[in-house]
């Protein structure tokens, strides 16, 4: 929850306006200031508060008890200005925070935390659990000094400025390795406990069999992502209480499942009990993985018998792919999500001249993969192989990826090994659609007149099934040098369903410095004056120009009523 205070009119606006966009996350606190950031301070994980800096600086200090548990605090001040990360900027969320206000209130976020001015992510905002010289190790990042980042396991991390050597150090590992000097040590969610008990089996038999396991083959329990079992035992107080005390999630896979898989220490009690032979390697196993620690028994100091086992997996990393619409070109055309991918990907790949558009957006440390034109299932192809080495990688396309560009190809490469996450572009017969007006107010269609990867037969069949159904229709890749026929003739085909007069918007480098724009008609159209940087809008019959923008009715009804 999110609290706000403010202590005037304009103050209580600007509160207003964040209660307005977030009625599920804010709350409002009233009375006299002091007391009201003291009790927001207390029941809140972030504060905004429209006072002074000083004001709030002096009302929090005494409240202060630790960067772990103090709650992120965010000051605007009284003209809306600013919006300045005072407090909590990463365990907190208030550099976060700072950005998002800014970006509802129209004010400029502040935000003075080191890492974030200089693009390097913090140590400890990268999502798993942190020890060691955090602050010595940060320092030599952004000081430029050698860090090495050591992997035992691999891990979908975001860009880093690493080295191969330094006199600092990043170790990723699941083991129980204690922090060096110089060094931290990042945990990744890498292991998985299989476990199973019978029916009554205390939580501190369970808990002590999975910690000794973990500890006597030197694994960290901080490593551990979750306790799987079988779905006859999703609610068996000795294991759902054991995962609790873990901090992991308990998931289940049916007994089929788990009987297909194959293990190295299959029993009967299992198969008489829940109908598979293995219960904890197998439900380690099911997902894939290296069995680092085989089936093992609890021991019970009365000497009964045990009534738990389990079975520990370290499990591949999946590495994740984001396909990222870039828009048409236009910086403040790329979308909020689009920045973000970008920032956290490890390795971006790309069309050289899309990687030029948005390099000062990369963390430092990024890799980019670069390639020139005609390259774009080499592309597909390396950002996949890269996702499959556990990386955290972005593939970039211009305007929407999805529409001829690169998304495509790269998801008919990948399979379900890795993640995969499509970020939406604006797409540049939205961008050419804006500037021309409304000219895909009604039904609409875009076809690419490139018979490079499409037969012109196809495409011919396309174009004439758009005219005979009178369909606004968008142009892409209309004339190049080596194609200058094809144009021509997909133009003449809609004029055998179409009035000389229909409307037609020819727009070139939509969004970009040297954009240009004009509306003609289908008779009047120079094909010679349009190329691959152009997008041609052909309206239907409906569509008229109307003081001078291209608009077609989103219905006949409307336009029959004008007449």
């Amino acid at each position: 929850m999110i609290g706000l205070i403010s202590a005037t009119a304009a103050g209580a606006a600007a509160r207003d306006r964040l209660v307005a966009a977030w009625p599920d996350r804010t709350r409002v606190y009233d009375g006299p200031v002091g007391d009201a950031v003291r009790r927001a301070f207390e029941e809140c994980e972030q504060l905004v508060c429209f006072l002074a800096t000083g004001a709030v600086v002096r009302l929090v200090a005494p409240l202060l008890d630790g960067k772990a548990s103090d709650p992120g605090v965010v000051c605007v001040d009284e003209a809306g200005r600013f919006a300045v990360s005072l407090l909590g900027g990463h365990a907190g969320g208030a550099n976060e925070l700072a950005c998002e206000v800014g970006g509802l209130l129209g004010a400029e976020p502040v935000v003075t935390t080191a890492t974030d001015a200089v693009g390097v992510p913090g140590l400890d905002t990268l999502g798993l659990p942190v020890e060691g010289d955090v602050a010595g190790v940060t320092r030599a990042l952004l000081d430029g000094d050698p860090v090495a980042l050591e992997a035992e396991v691999s891990w979908p991390l975001t860009a880093l400025p690493v080295a191969d050597e330094g006199s600092y150090v990043i170790r990723l590992t699941d083991r129980t390795v204690a922090p060096a000097e110089r060094e931290v040590v990042l945990r990744p969610p890498s292991l998985v406990v299989g476990v199973g008990a019978s029916k009554g089996a205390p939580v501190d038999e369970v808990l002590g069999l999975v910690e000794g396991a973990l500890r006597d083959a030197g694994l960290s329990v901080r490593s551990v992502a979750e306790v799987a079992t079988v779905d006859a035992k999703a609610g068996e107080p000795g294991i759902v209480g054991a995962a609790e005390r873990l901090g992991v999630p308990v998931v289940t896979y049916t007994a089929e499942e788990l009987a297909e898989v194959t293990v190295p220490n299959p029993s009967d009690a299992p198969l008489a009990a829940v109908g598979t032979p293995s219960v904890a390697e197998a439900a380690a196993l099911v997902r894939g993985g290296e069995l680092l620690v085989p089936k093992r028994k609890s021991e019970r100091a009365d000497g009964r018998p045990a009534m738990a086992t389990c079975a520990v997996v370290r499990r591949p990393a999946r590495g994740r792919l984001a396909v990222v619409g870039l828009g048409p070109g236009a910086r403040d055309l790329l979308t909020p999500r689009a920045r973000a991918e970008l920032r956290r990907a490890a390795v971006l790949v790309g069309l050289d001249q899309y990687v030029d558009q948005i390099r000062d957006l990369l963390r430092p440390g990024t890799r980019i993969l670069e390639s020139g034109l005609g390259a774009e299932e080499a592309r597909a192809r390396t950002a996949v192989a890269e996702a499959r080495r556990g990386q955290a990688v972005a593939l970039i396309g211009s305007g929407d990826a999805g529409v001829y560009a690169m998304a495509s190809p790269a998801l008919a490469e990948a399979s379900d090994d890795i993640d995969v996450v499509g970020v939406p572009g604006v797409t540049a017969a939205l961008a050419a659609g804006a500037i021309l007006g409304a000219p895909l107010g009604h039904d609409h269609v875009s076809i690419s007149l490139s018979d490079l990867h499409t037969p012109w037969e196809v495409i011919e069949r396309r174009v004439r099934a758009a005219a005979e159904a009178d369909i606004v229709v968008t142009f892409y890749n209309p004339r190049s040098r080596g194609r200058d026929w094809q144009l021509p003739k997909a133009l003449a085909i809609l004029a055998g369903h179409r009035e000389p007069t229909t409307p037609v918007g020819v727009v070139r480098n939509a969004s970009r410095a040297d954009e240009s724009s004009r509306l003609t008609d289908l008779e009047s159209l120079d094909p010679a004056t349009v190329d691959m940087m152009t997008v041609v809008t052909v309206g239907n019959t409906a569509t008229r120009e109307i003081a001078g923008r291209m608009v077609t009715p989103r219905g006949y009804r409307w336009q029959e009523e004008d007449r």
